[in-house]
Parts: structure tokens; sequence; C-alpha cells
């Protein structure tokens, strides 16, 4: 797809996360479950899924016509990241055919040495065609994604590296500030857990929402209810 088309039928629309990892109910070697997840969210209107693993991506992109953003979560030592931190994982997403690669750009540590940005740079020189979806945690890595060459900015990893802000929901302030300080489309995504924070993240400038947990991991959805029902009893 290409990307001003791409473009087009992201903005302003609801991105799924289609998620199940090794340890969580719904992960199944083969696959075959969050293929299902991604049928029924984009029935239900979403415009793009965001999803993780090489065989989930290949099943999803088999059944959806929308635009998948592809991760591939998988920990190293010296990376204190884990979103698609390697050239093992970028050639492997390439291959699956998704429409977006997602990947850290925060400033933690890597093992190879390298900046994320410059990581970026080497990516889009190897793959200069492959979009790329910086996840970061702060107005400056947003930037320096940005003129590393990134084609969206995610506000995935807010709260999530020890030097960004904790919030008990979306980091509005980190969604408004990259909107209103870059020309770059921002994709709101992490802590959005219900309707109007979703429509708020969009009032503020982003350019589409990712919503994962509240949609599509019932253990998370669980917890939630499971936690206002024992406040209510205390």
């Amino acid at each position: 797809m290409k990307k001003q088309q791409l473009l087009k039928q992201l903005k302003g629309g609801l991105i799924v996360s289609c998620q199940a990892l090794e340890n969580e109910p719904l992960y199944r070697p083969e696959g075959h479950v969050m293929d299902l997840m991604a049928t029924a969210a984009v029935q239900a209107g979403a415009v793009g899924i965001r999803a993780q693993g090489v065989v989930d991506i290949v099943q999803i992109k088999e059944v959806v016509d929308v635009p998948v953003i592809g991760i591939i979560k998988k920990s190293y030592e010296d990376y204190e990241g884990y979103i698609t931190m390697t050239w093992n994982e970028i050639d492997a997403l390439v291959e699956t055919g998704c429409d977006i690669i997602a990947l850290d750009c925060t400033d933690r540590a890597r093992g190879d040495g390298l900046t994320a940005y410059e990581f970026v740079r080497q990516i889009k020189e190897k793959y200069p065609e492959v979009l790329l979806m910086a996840d970061v945690s702060t107005v400056d890595e947003g930037i320096k994604s940005i003129e590393a060459g990134v084609d969206f900015v995610g506000t995935t990893l807010s709260g999530y590296t020890p030097y960004s802000a904790v919030t008990e929901g979306p980091n509005f302030d980190l969604i408004h500030q990259l909107a209103t300080e870059t020309n770059c489309p921002i994709i709101a995504e992490g802590k959005i857990h219900t309707p109007q924070q979703a429509a708020k993240a969009l009032d503020l400038g982003a350019f589409c929402v990712v919503v994962g947990g509240a949609i599509t991991r019932p253990q998370e959805i669980t917890a939630r209810f499971k936690k206002a029902i024992d406040e209510r009893n205390q």
C-alpha cells in the first residue's frame, strides 16, 4: 500500500492491537487466534491492526484488508528495550509484508552500540520503501526519530522508560506536544482504556489511535472490572 493511500485510510481512525505473548492464554504457536481478533476488529470499524510476531502478522494479513503495523517483541542481553530491536526482527518483518514496522526508538541502551536513531537510518538505507513507526516515551525521542527518518511516531512507551512521565491513563501532554511541535503523523498509543480517551487524543492532534488492552486482552479488561468491584466492596 502506498504511503499516501495508507495515510488517508488511517487518518482519524482506530487501530486495534491484536497481540498475545507466550505466557498468555490466547497465545498459540500455530496462531489462528489473533487473526480472529483482527477480523472482529475490522468488522467493527478498525482502520488498521497492530500485531506481534511473524505467524500472527502473516495470518492477519491473509484475512483483513487494512494496514498492519508489525512488531516482534524479543529480549536480548544488553538491550533495555524489546520491541523490534535488531536486524533479525527487521528482516523478518519485511518478509511478512506488513505495511508499517514499529520499533523501540527510546534513548535506552542497545547492545550493538548504536542509538535507536542511527539504527533507523541504517534501516532506511537498506529498505528505503519501508514505513517505520517510532515507539517513543518523550518529545525529544520523537523529534530525534523524525530527524532520523521515521514516518510515524507513537506514544507507545510513555511511562515505560525510567525517565518518562508515569500517568494513570494516556499521556495526553506528550500526544499534544508531539502533535503541535512536529509535522509527523502522531499515533496515540498506551493506556487508552475508554472511547472518551481515544476521542480526546484525536482532539489533541493525534493522527490516529491505537487501542489494545481495552479491546483484545481479556485479562486486563477483567482486572479493571475486578479492581473497581473490590474497591467498592472494601
